[in-house]
């Protein structure tokens, strides 16, 4: 790879409820390029700015006659008006119903389009909406307007930025990542999963040593648990000319299950003990106080003398309720309500449970049914068992687990997670345990593993071999006559298979395709993390429903100047593997110079 002009390598951790950025100086050598986190300038109330290394990913979208503009400046815009991190959510906890919140997690979103003013989510007409897609941009530019404030002679443009993501966003979410920073023009983007930037973070906290703890043949389950996501991944050790290698051989699902479930379990148990006191509370008061418990667990979880947290309850008038009403959050409420209902000791063969789902529903982010962390754990070891030729069995057998999140700070949960690991590998006849990876930062290894990255593909760190997390496909509709009752059958052609490095541009040449023009199209897009053997061109008119997932349908209308509307041209298909891992998909007409690109940010 060749050098870049970057004086830094920057990392920024782009997470559910908080944003990091970490990053390191290229221009120095040795035991002197040490990774440092940058303190965040931000509005921590109305008219104080404080640093802090931590920017929570949250917006504020006042009342005009809530805060003045005198109040609102940050060191960079005299003229700031949009109030984001702390100041959003100290001011949030009092209105939540003027907070956006959980912008990444809708970025995924099956059946709404991020492009959408759609945030704060189910907030009355009177507030003011934002997209989920302007929401990630107004973070990305705050940190990156912090970062020029503070190094006007290395703007961020220049830099080497690694944004880090879910390994388990498809093609579409990834682009509108990348998408959300484009106002920032950066000249070195880089998309990273979360769980290999853990995996980074430890590879230089540990620094040479990380040989002398893992072995070729290991498997390495790294659990991160955010905000908003329990995000799962395999990487094995191998060896490549006489010298450990890493390589990510399989992620998880897109499982919206995080600490955002958990402060909401904490919330829906104090509503419950104060009904047994006599009290009510309004839907909007346990919107506020989860916020207020996401302190209180992040609190009583550290090894701390803390045996209780004061909650607040804001009340709105004397007609709500009369007065103030206060209630407290337990250590042992917290470890009971975590360590029970989201770290169940669970067999090995036990799957999330899908309960009968009621026929009318809100529109919303599509939370996990089963709040049971190691059941998901158990699927993803069970699904990926065929992922590594030396595992032979029903599941993965992990020699090594590493933790991510601030969950585990608790050692109550990291040893319970860990032993319920072990139990299943005993139940297998394992003879050894999995060995806990530890060093890390569990706030904010994402970053730093991020930063470290980037230093690494300069050629002076380890890399983490990557490429696709899964193989993709596209829907073609069978030609057959019609059928009363029945829609065309739906085949599938493998355009981009598990692995494909980014910068890399395949051809299908195998298909002859027909594109529709003119008029509206969807275009059925399918992933499979399973089948790993399929290469470009591969052609399937029939799989199990676990083989691929399909993805969110995209809908466009194709325009050709000299076709009519529904016109069908021959084409056949290039795909690159961009150098920020995301799809790009071209249609090549096989009888002209025409050519459509197929955009997949473009949701149903």
């Amino acid at each position: 790879m060749s050098e870049i002009a970057a004086k830094y390598s920057i990392g920024i951790d782009l997470g559910t409820t908080h944003c990091v950025l970490s990053y390191i100086d290229l221009e120095q050598e040795g035991d002197k390029a040490v990774k440092q986190l940058f303190a965040i300038p931000q509005l921590s109330a109305p008219g104080s700015v404080t640093e802090k290394h931590q920017l929570p990913s949250f917006i504020y979208q006042a009342h005009e006659d809530e805060i003045s503009k005198d109040q609102t400046p940050l060191p960079w815009n005299a003229e700031n008006t949009a109030l984001v991190g702390d100041v959003a959510r100290q001011l949030g906890l009092k209105t939540p119903i003027r907070l956006v919140s959980s912008a990444k997690s809708w970025l995924s979103h099956a059946t709404v389009s991020p492009h959408d003013a759609i945030l704060p989510f189910s907030s009355p007409d009177e507030v003011e909406k934002i997209s989920p897609v302007t929401a990630t941009s107004l973070y990305l530019n705050h940190l990156a307007d912090a970062w020029n404030n503070a190094h006007p002679d290395s703007p961020m443009s220049e830099q080497d930025v690694t944004i880090t993501i879910p390994a388990s966003f498809d093609p579409a979410a990834r682009n509108l990542t990348a998408q959300a920073a484009q106002d920032l023009n950066l000249k070195h983007l880089n998309l990273l999963e979360e769980p290999q930037a853990a995996v980074y973070s430890w590879l230089e906290a540990c620094g040479d040593e990380w040989r002398d703890q893992v072995n070729v043949g290991d498997t390495i389950l790294v659990v991160d648990i955010g905000g908003g996501t329990t995000d799962l991944s395999l990487i094995s050790v191998e060896e490549l000319e006489g010298n450990l290698t890493l390589s990510r051989v399989a992620v998880g699902e897109h499982i919206l299950l995080g600490g955002d479930n958990m402060d909401l379990a904490l919330a829906y148990r104090l509503k419950m003990k104060l009904m047994q006191e006599g009290k009510q509370l309004q839907p909007w008061q346990i919107q506020a106080i989860t916020h207020a418990c996401r302190d209180a667990k992040e609190q009583l979880l550290s090894d701390n003398d803390t045996d209780a947290m004061p909650i607040v309850i804001p009340s709105r008038g004397s007609k709500l309720i009369a007065g103030t009403m206060q209630t407290e959050l337990t250590r042992e409420e917290v470890k009971q309500t975590i360590l029970d209902g989201f770290f169940p000791a669970t067999a090995v063969s036990e799957m999330p449970q899908q309960s009968t789902r009621t026929a009318l529903t809100q529109i919303g982010l599509p939370y996990a049914q089963d709040a049971a962390i190691t059941k998901h754990i158990a699927h993803f070891l069970n699904k990926q068992h065929d992922a590594l030729e030396s595992d032979a069995g029903d599941f993965i057998k992990p020699t090594a687990v590493l933790f991510n999140g601030g969950v585990f700070k608790s050692n109550a949960i990291s040893d319970k997670l860990i032993g319920i690991i072990n139990d299943w590998l005993i139940s297998a006849d394992v003879e050894e345990e999995a060995k806990l990876l530890t060093g890390i930062d569990l706030d904010l290894a994402v970053a730093n593993g991020a930063c470290y990255h980037g230093y690494a593909k300069q050629g002076k760190g380890v890399r983490i071999k990557g490429g696709l997390a899964s193989s993709y496909y596209v829907g073609v509709e069978s030609s057959m006559p019609a059928i009363p009752g029945f829609e065309a059958p739906l085949e599938a052609v493998c355009i981009a298979p598990f692995g494909l490095e980014e910068g890399t541009n395949v051809n299908v040449t195998t298909h002859q395709f027909g594109l529709v023009v003119g008029q509206p199209v969807k275009f059925k897009f399918f992933g499979s993390t399973v089948r790993r053997e399929d290469v470009v061109g591969t052609h399937l008119d029939f799989w199990q429903p676990d083989d691929l997932e399909q993805l969110p349908d995209i809908e466009v209308t194709l325009d050709s100047v000299n076709r009519n509307s529904g016109d069908v041209v021959p084409v056949s298909l290039s795909v690159t593997v961009t150098e920020v891992g995301t799809l790009k998909v071209e249609a090549i007409s096989s009888n002209s110079d025409e050519t459509w690109e197929i955009e997949l940010t473009v949701r149903q």
